[in-house]
């Protein structure tokens, strides 16, 4: 196929709305991950357009039933004077049904932090918050192929791009997980070769499984675009790898930081 072909890429930007919604069920989906679907009359008129487009999630804090949202002013979200914060982190909304009213949020349980500590004993009646998302960048459409590279943490991502891909697009999928019991299915019309690799004990972000899993891929005849979304180093070695020793157009690559295993590390 031709190399020719404009692949348009998209912006949207929409203002963020901060949502306090109720937990109408919890689903264990593996040993080390569950899905918490959201529920409420603020949910009406939530938007998210790209796979890995990712909302800001507020937990209770400890002794507390509701999480505090901040204000959305006219210099950011600010919370009120006095007021404790409550912790928040980034996550991928999973899935969105406007007619049922749903939200699924995926949870990684790997033992510490403000999120996975509540996802752990999260229950129907329980309360989170959500905000954003801020904004997405689409991707064309019209890639020959497409790469979907990760560790659990993408797995929300690559579960729903997958799932949005048409029948007939190509796509690959190389994604780390702990071990045999972490792995969920991929389901997609596309036709997907996908690639699993276990860490078998060893620590999450410690391995070069990935880059390793991908040197030794060859990408089919045309246009490929490539989605990274791990650990923050083992994501910079990966696009290094690209950009360096593939010449992989640097357009056709988005490569995310979902998480640091070493603190100093800059965001991607």
């Amino acid at each position: 196929m031709s190399t020719t072909v404009m692949h348009e890429m998209r912006r949207v930007r929409r203002d963020v709305v901060m949502r306090l919604l109720e937990v109408k069920r919890v689903e264990s989906l593996t040993p080390k991950m569950v899905r918490v679907t959201l529920t409420g009359d603020a949910l009406h008129g939530f938007e998210s357009d790209a796979p890995d487009d990712h909302v800001k999630v507020f937990v209770p804090l400890p002794g507390h039933t509701h999480p505090t949202l901040p204000v959305m002013t006219a210099d950011g979200p600010r919370f009120a004077e006095g007021v404790t914060p409550s912790p928040a982190r980034d996550y991928t909304p999973r899935r969105y049904d406007a007619k049922a009213n749903e939200l699924d949020i995926d949870f990684v349980l790997h033992g510490d932090g403000p999120a996975s500590t509540w996802a752990a004993q999260a229950e129907a009646g329980q309360w989170l918050g959500i905000g954003g998302p801020r904004g997405s960048r689409i991707v064309a459409d019209d890639f020959d192929t497409y790469v979907l590279i990760g560790d659990e943490t993408a797995l929300p991502a690559i579960g729903r791009w997958l799932e949005e891909l048409p029948k007939g697009a190509r796509a690959i999928t190389i994604v780390e997980i702990a071990d045999e019991d972490e792995r969920l299915p991929l389901h997609s019309k596309a036709d997907v070769q996908r690639y699993w690799l276990h860490r078998n004990g060893e620590a999450p972000g410690t391995t070069t499984r990935l880059e390793d899993a991908l040197r030794d891929i060859r990408f089919p005849e045309g246009d490929t675009f490539v989605w990274v979304g791990a650990e923050s180093r083992t994501v910079r070695g990966i696009r290094l790898y690209l950009q360096q020793e593939r010449a992989h157009n640097p357009d056709w690559i988005k490569a995310s930081g979902y998480w640091k295993l070493w603190p100093e590390d800059e965001d991607e």
